[in-house]
């Protein structure tokens, strides 16, 4: 497609639309997110001026909706979102004195941001949930610790999407999907799983495993520690807390994968306070100091690992 044809689609009757979307479609080509081609080489022989035409990459297939309606497009607006970009302002001063980016720019917290702007808490939702759809699907091709389960609690589960995924695979399992009551208010009915509004540094309900995606690297240490320990005390002898997280290596390196994991560690050092991306040994800390025995990575599910804490 052509930027004219994108344009002839978008509700706009600027002019300079076709040119502005080209310029701005050229820069994600040099990043290989779009490919770039020229219209036809007749067109070139006759000296006609040539139109840049765009198309998917298989990058920029994550950003356009999936067979299930799913992308990871709404993911970049809630990154871009003023309450965030705002945020980066105060990086240096959090730096130099002290404090959490974010929290000396809005007053409160990201979590109590999103109680109060219902309009953002229903965006930051849909956005984790789509991406939970196209991360879960994977762990759930490659992971099989869920099989011999018959309950479990899925903490901060949002509106309880990754259980409904989970359920729906293994349907024997009853689940319990633990978070804020502002988020457990807009969450949906699931066969097999109960919504539950709770704090999970006070108490976390008892089943065989707990399962939490992208929730550890929000916290500090302290914060972990103390949710671990809730985890391991509402766990069986057997039992175990199975995490999805992105985790970092204990040395920078150019892959993408390694680049995306660290400015999202970034991320989390504007947005939370000790929230952060852990590599394996501090994992293991954690594990440590909440009375696990260890850990142990059990697959790959796109750029996040499967990790399993036991005792």
């Amino acid at each position: 497609m052509s930027a004219n044809d994108i344009a002839d689609q978008l509700p706009t009757k600027n002019p300079e639309t076709p040119k502005m979307l080209d310029r701005l479609l050229g820069l994600l080509a040099t990043h290989s997110i779009l490919h770039c081609s020229n219209s036809s080489e007749e067109e070139e022989k006759e000296r006609v001026v040539s139109q840049r035409l765009y198309s998917l990459t298989p990058v920029s297939k994550f950003f356009a909706h999936d067979a299930d309606g799913m992308s990871l497009a709404n993911i970049l607006v809630v990154v871009q979102h003023k309450s965030f970009l705002e945020s980066w302002i105060h990086l240096k001063d959090a730096i130099l004195k002290g404090g959490i980016a974010f929290e000396l720019t809005h007053g409160v917290s990201p979590f109590e941001y999103l109680g109060k702007d219902s309009e953002f808490n229903k965006l930051y939702n849909t956005a984790l949930t789509q991406h939970t759809c196209i991360v879960m699907k994977k762990v759930l091709e490659s992971y099989h610790g869920f099989q011999n389960l018959n309950t479990l609690v899925d903490i901060g589960g949002g509106l309880g999407f990754s259980l409904s995924m989970i359920t729906s695979k293994y349907p024997h399992i009853k689940a319990i999907n633990l978070d804020l009551l502002h988020v457990i208010q807009q969450a949906p009915p699931y066969p097999g799983v109960e919504h539950m509004a709770g704090d999970m540094f006070e108490s976390v309900p008892k089943a065989d495993a707990i399962f939490m995606k992208w929730i550890l690297c929000s916290w500090s240490d302290e914060k972990c520690v103390k949710l671990l320990r809730n985890c391991y005390a509402a766990t069986p002898e057997n039992g175990k807390v199975i995490a999805v997280e992105l985790g970092i290596p204990d040395m920078p390196d150019t892959t993408a994968a390694t680049k995306c994991n660290f400015e999202l560690d970034v991320f989390m050092m504007v947005r939370y306070s000790g929230g952060k991306e852990r590599n394996q040994h501090e994992f293991m800390q954690l594990a440590n100091a909440a009375g696990f025995t260890g850990v142990k990575y059990q697959c790959r599910a796109r750029n996040f690992w499967v990790i399993e804490f036991f005792k």
